[in-house]
Formats: structure tokens, C-alpha cells, sequence
């Protein structure tokens, strides 16, 4: 695994060990080690080498996932087809080559994975999310109408946000002067427009490359998605209320029903909807479905709130899932 010590390198490597996956077989390298046994981590309570970055041993595996910088990702991403390993994507290095799959395990992975790629891009949390949610939906109804509204928290930047948003918090409950040395207002105790770079009609990078993919994976152009990235003062988690227009009448029992039978949702009760929250969520596995709520002026339109952690489900469990369904004889990850 490149990238041992980033911020989804830590979570890949949570997933494994959780996923009882042997340890033998895996081997961790990270760009900033420039001597051998320089650095440790620790693997099922051992520790482990962490190796410098080395193209002739990595050659040697059968999986590598690239979780590093982008310019180590993109050097050893480009080898895998000459070195005949899987390479997994967890830092969307690749996600807007439109010749590299984008894979949601559980959804597309089939169709992708018999074509034996050596080179499969994790897309982003939000349309991993988006998509598994979509995707139970399109198997009942046609969806008319789709919108989007995402609270991105500010691990979406690693450690850079993380450290702003808490030395913030501590500033302004300490009556202190706020400084800003990543997002370009302040962060804490506040909401902010996605800060990506927007486009001549206002839509940032991001946001269309959501869009982008979740039509990939589905296979749909003319998916009638919308969506809109509001920056929240939270650590983890994505929370999205969606806006549904169904062509097809249901209520909101049958809605829970049909996430509550696929194994990547959790539906809260519907005695304490209100309960899904991000301090609930941080950490856990499934998307979690809230409160939902059906208009009654309109027909068959509906409001669904849910919230996912953006570096289990977000990330790391689905490309863990990909490499499950590749082929059961690989069991060399790097």
C-alpha cells in the first residue's frame, strides 16, 4: 500500500486489518521514508516496516493501492499494466481519465472487473453514496427529479482541515483572533460555498466531477442530477438531503423498506428518525438513512436524509470490495 501514514491510507489499512485479510502478505511503503527501517506503523498489533518507495519490489505484487501524494500515485498507477498487478485508486488521481473505470462495488463492478483492468479509480465518497442510494431506488422507480444537497466535512482535505477547523474552534472559544492558512474564511462555527474553483455558471470542480461519475457508473448521460457543496464545521462524515421526484406513487414505509433490504443501508427507526447525525455515523459502515419525508402539496415528491462516513464506506470499504469481487486467488497487496 503507498501512503501508509495519509489520511485514506490509514483507513485502507483499517479495513484490512478488520477484514482479517493475511498479514503476511501485505506490505506498506510511503514516499517520505528515504531509508529502510526508518519508520514503523503497526499492523494486528506488530509492528511493520514502513519501506521506501520501490517500483522493482512493487512490480512483484498482485494489488497495490495508491493512497499516497498525486505524483507517486500517477508514477506507479501508469506501471501497472507493463508490471501485469491490480492497481486501486483511493486518491482520485485518475477519476477524470475517462479511459480509467470509476468502480462502486456493488454496482458496476461486474461489468468493469471482467475486462481485467489493471488500473480501477475509487470514485468520490459522494458518488459512492449517491450512487448505492440511486441505484436501490432505480431498481423500483423512474426518477424524474433528483437534487442534491451535500454537507461536506472538512476531512474532505485531510489533515490541512482537520488541524484548520480545530485550532479555529479552540481560537474562537478562546476569544482569540481566528487565522485562516487553508480555507479562505473561517471554517469554524460557520458554513462556506464548496471552496473549489468554479466554473463560468458557478458549479465548482468537484461538484461536476460528482456528476460526471455517478453517470458513469450508472451508465446514465442524462441523469437528472443536481447537486450543491455547502462547506460544514464538522470533522467527518457527508450528511445529504435529497430532493426525490419519483414517477410512481409510494409512501414513506415503502421507501424505508426497499433501503432497508440492501445490506449497504442502515434505516433508522422510524420512532427516533432524528437520530442519524454525524457524531452518530463517524466510523460506521453503512449509509445511514434518517428522516424521510413525503410533501403533500406535491405528489411523489419526497425529502431523504442521510449520512455516511466519507473515509469507511467513502472510501476504503469500497475499494476493499473491489478487489473482493477481482478474483479470489489475489492475495498480495502492497
Amino acid at each position: 500500500m503507498l501512503g501508509t501514514e495519509s489520511f485514506r491510507g490509514k483507513e485502507m489499512k483499517n479495513v484490512l486489518e478488520n477484514r482479517n485479510f493475511p498479514s503476511e502478505y501485505v506490505d506498506f511503503f510511503d514516499p517520505d521514508v528515504e531509508a529502510e527501517y526508518s519508520k514503523l506503523t503497526e499492523f494486528r498489533g506488530e509492528p511493520r516496516v514502513v519501506l521506501p518507495v520501490n517500483p522493482t519490489m512493487i512490480a512483484g505484487s498482485d494489488v497495490v493501492f495508491l493512497a499516497s501524494d498525486k505524483k507517486t500515485d500517477r508514477e506507479i498507477g501508469n506501471t501497472a499494466a507493463k508490471n501485469k498487478f491490480l492497481a486501486i485508486d483511493l486518491n482520485e488521481t485518475f477519476n477524470a481519465n475517462a479511459r480509467i473505470p470509476v468502480v462502486v462495488a456493488g454496482v458496476n463492478h461486474r461489468e468493469v472487473l471482467e475486462k481485467r483492468p489493471s488500473l480501477i479509480a475509487n470514485p468520490h465518497p459522494v458518488t459512492i453514496i449517491l450512487v448505492h442510494f440511486l441505484n436501490v431506488l432505480l431498481r423500483k422507480f423512474k426518477l424524474l427529479k433528483i437534487v442534491a444537497f451535500v454537507l461536506q466535512p472538512v476531512s474532505a482535505f485531510s489533515d490541512p482541515g482537520i488541524q484548520e477547523l480545530a485550532e479555529q474552534s479552540f481560537a474562537v472559544l478562546g476569544s482569540a483572533s481566528v487565522t485562516r492558512k487553508f480555507f479562505k474564511d473561517q471554517v469554524a462555527f460557520n458554513l462556506l460555498p464548496d471552496p473549489g474553483p468554479v466554473d463560468k455558471q458557478g458549479f465548482s470542480s468537484t461538484e461536476k466531477q460528482i456528476l460526471s461519475e455517478t453517470g458513469r457508473v450508472l451508465g446514465s448521460r442524462d441523469l437528472p442530477l443536481s447537486l450543491a457543496i455547502v462547506q460544514a464545521p464538522v470533522f467527518h462524515t457527508y450528511a445529504i438531503m435529497i430532493h426525490l421526484e419519483l414517477d410512481g406513487r409510494a409512501d414513506i414505509a415503502a421507501l424505508a423498506a426497499l433501503f432497508k433490504k440492501s445490506a449497504y443501508f442502515k434505516v433508522a427507526p422510524s420512532s427516533s428518525p432524528g437520530s442519524v447525525s454525524s457524531l452518530q455515523v463517524a466510523g460506521k459502515e453503512e449509509i445511514f438513512v434518517g428522516r424521510i419525508k413525503k410533501e403533500t402539496a406535491v405528489p411523489d415528491k419526497y425529502w431523504i436524509w442521510t449520512v455516511t462516513d466519507n473515509l469507511t464506506r467513502g472510501s476504503a470499504l469500497n475499494a476493499y470490495e473491489i478487489l473482493e469481487n477481482f478474483d479470489p486467488a489475489v492475495i498480495k497487496i502492497r
